[in-house]
């Protein structure tokens, strides 16, 4: 099977053709049950993306009715081979939804009926080590709107590790503090989390100058009337999550650091522990509601910790 392009992870620019109404109208179908735009958007995204870079580039399929289970393994298998298998599951199992819908709503059988999602192998996501957040800082060193909006995001990324779309759905209203998000003064931002649940994280001083030289560029950009924090260059308008995945992974490049927004999360949980933070208070920086989160996102570095820990403790005394 050729491989579709990298570019394909972005589902919302792909065009499912024969395959888009029965998208638009399980889009529809969430919608009216009440579904989080943030799920109807995973779920339908997942739709598309496959319809749009499979059925459409590798098979002779016309019809969602001519979907079988191997179209499904065979695009599962790609995703593994491109994506981590922490994601590939994430797809499968918000095509899955789609599957079940279509299957009641048009009494075809359904293609995924009798599959499995791919295994995961709980492989660990690497935190920051040495140089590299310095390294990533220099990337965006410079007083241009785009690097100090870069150099923004990345402190504020680093301070708390918040979610992609927490950082990317931030408001600002200079006018209004209360209409906003930031507080400067406090150091603390207030994030929409899952399932619209608001909570308020702190931030370092470092964080709170960076973002302070971000909004002082910011005020003279053509488009700083709009309430999203993040404004695209060359006086475009907001930046979507996409687009601040995208400006994060060119950072990355630039320093030499395999870099993406998910890490951010991993190093600030590892760093938390490893500063003897309470597991309480990180579940509730981070929005966690189950304690199984603590042992997922502390794992990556726990090695390292412990070692650090016995030599505390089982240093020589005199």
């Amino acid at each position: 099977m050729t491989a579709p392009q990298r570019w394909s992870r972005e589902p919302g620019r792909l065009d499912a053709g024969v395959f888009q109404a029965e998208i638009g109208s399980f889009r529809l179908y969430l919608a009216a049950r009440r579904k989080s735009a943030r799920t109807i958007r995973a779920y339908t995204d997942a739709a598309q993306w496959f319809a749009a870079a499979h059925l459409l580039g590798q098979t002779s399929r016309e019809g969602w009715e001519q979907v079988d289970g191997q179209d499904v393994q065979q695009w599962v298998a790609w995703l593994l081979d491109h994506y981590s298998d922490a994601y590939a599951s994430n797809q499968y199992r918000a095509l899955q939804q789609f599957f079940r819908w279509l299957a009641a709503e048009e009494e075809i059988p359904d293609p995924m009926a009798g599959l499995r999602p791919p295994k995961l192998t709980g492989k660990l996501v690497p935190v920051f080590v040495g140089e590299e957040l310095a390294r990533i800082g220099q990337a965006c060193a410079g007083r241009s709107f785009v690097q100090r909006r870069d150099a923004a995001v990345i402190a504020v990324f680093t301070a708390t590790g918040i979610r992609l779309a927490e950082l990317a759905g931030i408001r600002y209203d200079p006018d209004d503090p209360a209409r906003g998000d930031l507080d400067l003064w406090q150091r603390e931002i207030t994030v929409c989390g899952k399932g619209g649940k608001p909570r308020i994280v702190k931030i370092t001083h470092d964080a709170a100058r960076a973002l302070d030289r971000y909004l002082r560029v910011r005020a003279r950009h053509g488009q700083a009337h709009r309430p999203q924090l993040w404004l695209g260059a060359s006086n475009r308008g907001p930046m979507t999550a996409s687009g601040i995945y995208q400006m994060i992974a060119r950072r990355g490049r630039q320093a030499g650091v395999e870099l993406y927004p998910h890490r951010f999360r991993h190093h600030f949980s590892h760093t938390w522990l490893d500063r003897g933070g309470p597991e309480g208070d990180l579940m509730e920086l981070n929005g966690w509601s189950s304690p199984q989160m603590l042992a997922r996102y502390g794992a990556s570095a726990r090695s390292a910790r412990a070692r650090r820990t016995y030599d505390r403790i089982m240093q020589d005394r005199p």
